[in-house]
């Protein structure tokens, strides 16, 4: 396939603006996203997302949409789907989340490809990277493609399957430097989907030799973490009990070459606390229930009550009267240095507290207190406040807090829980 890739991406939040942003060092690349605000935002060359830096941001940025310039490379975002019409390969990198019940949400997938079908024209690819059981990208999304747009799959248009890595708030692991999976709808398309991302992956790609095996690589890429973090989580119960120092433990086993060195904590995100139930669900329907992969999310799902209640039970041994006690919570986004609240197990741990008639102050400098406030309907405060608190619990260990004095907003008799196990004075840790 020799000709000009004209390139639009499809979401432009954690997943999609980074990749949009590599894309167009080297393509022509429209960004489109249905949130006008984030438009408006990124075409004054600020993320506030903070995947992409706004410099880099701003280096790629067109003012005009450079499908109409001829060998111009660069990024143009937009919300009118006229500006994507002309494109060539299209990229959707929509999340995919689960229901209040725990079941695969593809709102976003079907919404999208609906999308993509009405500008839609032969010869065009598209690519789906959002994290999806095995057989979604063609028994859920080519459907819609084929009856919006008229276009007859493997004919007149084609497909490819190539999975997100992104990890929030890694600076180090950004989306060039890590290895890319891609397959397609058939072989030849195949490798016009790795060579286009080969062209921009400095770490290389990975050519799966269906769709199929593309997505069911990603899903158990989370699944296999989640179930090894449940173990450890696990272990941390069972220490507890035996008043033995889990960190201490792993940190021996650690010795030995082929340990794997997962500690125990809150998982969360939209990609470890959310990928199994994917894999899950698609398991159940073929008639095989799958006991390992749920009792690791049981487990995992379980971890911000357990560490409530065991706040709750060292503030017991100190004599702090526990009604009405005041706590101060260090975080609430789902994973250190980023911005990223959703699906946050800190929040677990907030109502857990509260459920003990505990008065929770959360601090968190990342987080977006509107955000946090319509997704959970909780307050954060972004400055710390000069108060004393009963206890001090850190649920997230961002950069900021490990130079904290924590002793300052400490009572005399007040004690300080550590969840991360990376705080070097605490009175316990999970």
């Amino acid at each position: 396939m020799e000709k000009q890739y004209k390139i639009a991406v499809i979401g432009l939040g954690y997943v999609g603006l980074p990749l949009a942003r590599l894309f167009a060092t080297q393509y022509p690349v429209v960004g489109f996203d249905i949130n006008q605000g984030r438009i408006e935002e990124l075409n004054k060359g600020v993320d506030n997302t903070l995947e992409v830096e706004n410099e880099i941001l701003q280096a790629v940025l067109k003012q005009e949409n450079p499908f109409n310039q001829p060998s111009e490379n660069g990024l143009y975002c937009s919300a009118d789907i006229r500006d994507i019409q002309d494109a060539n390969i299209y990229i959707v990198t929509v999340p995919t989340p689960v229901d209040k019940h725990n079941r695969p949400d593809l709102t976003p997938l079907y919404k999208s490809s609906e999308t993509v079908a009405k500008v839609l024209s032969k010869g065009d690819i598209v690519i789906y990277e959002s994290t999806v059981y095995p057989g979604v990208t063609e028994e859920e999304c080519i459907p819609v493609l084929e009856k919006v747009s008229g276009l007859k799959f493997n004919e007149d248009f084609f497909a490819g399957y190539s999975p997100e890595r992104i990890n929030p708030g890694d600076k180090e692991h950004t989306v060039e430097k890590i290895l890319k999976v891609t397959s397609g709808s058939t072989p030849e398309i195949g490798e016009v989907v790795n060579n286009l991302y080969k062209s921009v992956i400095v770490a290389g790609t990975h050519l799966a030799p269906t769709i199929k095996v593309a997505e069911a690589a990603k899903v158990i890429e989370n699944s296999q973490r989640d179930i090894n973090i449940a173990f450890v989580n696990e272990l941390a119960k069972i220490f507890n009990l035996l008043d033995i120092d889990t960190h201490a433990v792993l940190e021996a086993a650690g010795t030995k070459w082929n340990f794997l060195p997962f500690k125990p904590g809150l998982v969360g995100g939209h990609c470890i606390g959310v990928d199994p139930y994917y894999l899950a669900q698609k398991a159940q329907e073929n008639g095989y229930h799958p006991e390992i992969i749920l009792a690791g999310r049981r487990l995992n799902d379980s971890m911000g009550q357990y560490v409530a209640s065991q706040l709750v039970k060292t503030m017991i041994k100190k004599k702090i009267t526990i009604n009405g006690a005041r706590v101060l919570n260090l975080g609430i986004t789902f994973k250190e240095n980023c911005p990223d609240v959703r699906n946050t197990k800190a929040v677990d741990v907030i109502h857990g507290l509260e459920d003990y008639a505990l008065h929770v102050t959360t601090f968190d400098p990342w987080a977006k207190p509107e955000e946090v406030k319509h997704e959970y309907d909780l307050n954060v405060v972004n400055e710390i406040p000069d108060e004393k608190f009963d206890a001090i619990i850190l649920t997230v260990a961002h950069k900021e807090f490990m130079d904290m004095d924590l002793s300052h907003y400490l009572k005399e008799e007040g004690i300080i829980y550590d969840v991360k196990g990376v705080l070097e004075e605490c009175d316990s840790r999970l």
